[in-house]
């Protein structure tokens, strides 16, 4: 069986099992399971594959053909300018999560003092050091396994973040930031049952809040405030329809000034407030 027609016979099995970028998809997967890029799979489109090359890439298509992110399968994802590697124990990147970093770059002034909470991969806080060398970044998670990916993109790419193993702020008392930056689990229990398949292979506390959605974003307006130098901003990526109850929440805490920016979709997905 040549790469092509494996190519043209998982497009269709991943468009069968609901898969929103069947060919891209498969391009992807059988790219990585030859060891090719997608430009070098289109040129030996006509090739024939070994035994030994069809049974990895049917391991592979299989998982996907189950809805396992794509990212995982691969082990990577591009987040700004970075590749960054990705497994099981960390939330995908999205790109609309680029859109903090876009507004955190902004508001960041010379050799500010960054706090990534809640960090992963260590997508949000490499973006954040990568574009902007003079920035003090330290970025947290509760997760030992998460802190670990973040650590080996970090030693990868060279890039100096630290890193501090935190149940929310508790192993940074005393300690204050220009900014809290955070991409926090906002969705419902209600919103994790109705969702793709692809986020019940996602590490459930990166993604689930609570029953109503928004608890970790009303924790972190509230314990946010004691770590943020005067003048500081707490910039904290929402879900589809939370934006205005967050603002609410930041004001109430005490913080001011507080605005909203929508992703490339026009959902309004950022919301930014300052300690006065």
């Amino acid at each position: 069986m040549s790469i092509g027609e494996v190519v043209r016979r998982t497009t269709q099995y991943f468009a069968n099992a609901g898969s929103a970028s069947p060919r891209l998809d498969a391009d992807l997967v059988i790219a990585h399971a030859l060891g090719m890029t997608r430009l070098q799979l289109y040129i030996e489109f006509d090739r024939p594959l070994t035994a030994a090359e069809l049974s990895h890439a049917r391991e592979l298509v299989a998982r996907r053909g189950r809805r396992e992110p794509l990212a995982y399968i691969v082990g990577r994802r591009a987040f700004r300018r970075l590749d960054l590697e990705v497994s099981a124990s960390v939330l995908v990147p999205r790109p609309e999560t680029e859109i903090l970093v876009e507004w955190a770059l902004e508001l960041a002034g010379p050799s500010a003092a960054v706090l990534d909470w809640g960090t992963g991969s260590g997508a949000i806080a490499l973006a954040l050091a990568d574009e902007r060398p003079d920035l003090a970044v330290t970025a947290i998670d509760a997760s030992a396994q998460a802190l670990s990916v973040a650590r080996a993109n970090a030693a990868r790419l060279e890039i100096h973040v630290e890193w501090i193993l935190s149940e929310g702020f508790s192993s940074l008392v005393g300690r204050t930031f220009d900014l809290v930056v955070a991409n926090p689990p906002y969705l419902s229990e209600a919103d994790i049952a109705a969702a793709p398949p692809e986020l019940g292979f996602e590490p459930r506390m990166a993604l689930v809040a609570g029953p109503r959605g928004d608890e970790v974003i009303a924790a972190l307006a509230s314990q946010s405030v004691a770590h943020l130098r005067p003048g500081g901003a707490l910039v904290c990526e929402v879900g589809d329809t939370q934006a205005d109850a967050a603002v609410a929440r930041f004001l109430a805490v005490g913080l001011v000034d507080a605005q909203i920016r929508e992703d490339l979709a026009g959902i309004p997905r950022v919301v930014v407030a300052r300690r006065p």
